[in-house]
């Protein structure tokens, strides 16, 4: 497993924001809402710029997010990762080398236990739980229970936010909110 050390990691829903990110010093960024047509240029000109992507790929549009899509994006792609909800996508990318992000909603403890036993079988690399905003008591849980490093997303809004998280112990968050964004390592 590749280790990502980035607090903050930006997740793209617009190309203009893409094209900002370019320039920052953020080393992984995420691919939000994309037309397939549209992905493997984005990923190219990442690169360009010393940027890695990751791909939801349950939100690009025009592929179904299946094992097969993580095939086509393994080859002809090239993503440093793949995020999805679907335990048969995350494992198809850690077949293929790429990093494995495994999507869970917190909608309450009983949907948490069974998304923490899902993650003990898929054991994908990150576990990016969702909200993030939740009570940091609920994160730590999370943390101690997961077995993988614990990334926050969803309805972070403030930089305290941010910070909570982080000291309730998760590797990292992910956030479209672009304020956040320039937290970068100042967390």
């Amino acid at each position: 497993m590749r280790t990502i050390s980035q607090p903050v990691i930006p997740a793209v829903r617009h190309l203009k924001d893409f094209e900002e990110l370019l320039q920052s010093n953020h080393e992984y960024l995420i691919l939000l809402d994309a037309h397939l047509a549209r992905v493997k240029s984005i990923v190219r000109q990442a690169e360009q710029f010393g940027k890695k992507m990751i791909l939801h790929v349950d939100l690009i549009e025009g592929l179904k997010a299946d094992e097969h899509a993580v095939e086509f994006l393994a080859q002809e792609v090239k993503p440093a990762g793949i995020i999805s909800t679907r335990s048969q996508v995350v494992q198809a990318a850690k077949k293929k080398k790429l990093i494995a992000i495994q999507r869970i909603f917190m909608l309450d403890m009983i949907a948490l236990e069974m998304s923490l036993q899902q993650l003990e079988k898929t054991n994908p690399d990150y576990a990016e739980v969702l909200p993030g905003s939740v009570p940091s008591h609920i994160l730590k849980h999370v943390v101690s229970k997961a077995g993988v490093p614990i990334w926050a997303g969803g309805l972070l809004q403030e930089a305290s936010e941010v910070r909570n998280a982080l000291d309730a112990g998760v590797s990292a968050v992910t956030t479209s909110a672009k304020t956040l964004w320039r937290l970068g390592n100042a967390v």
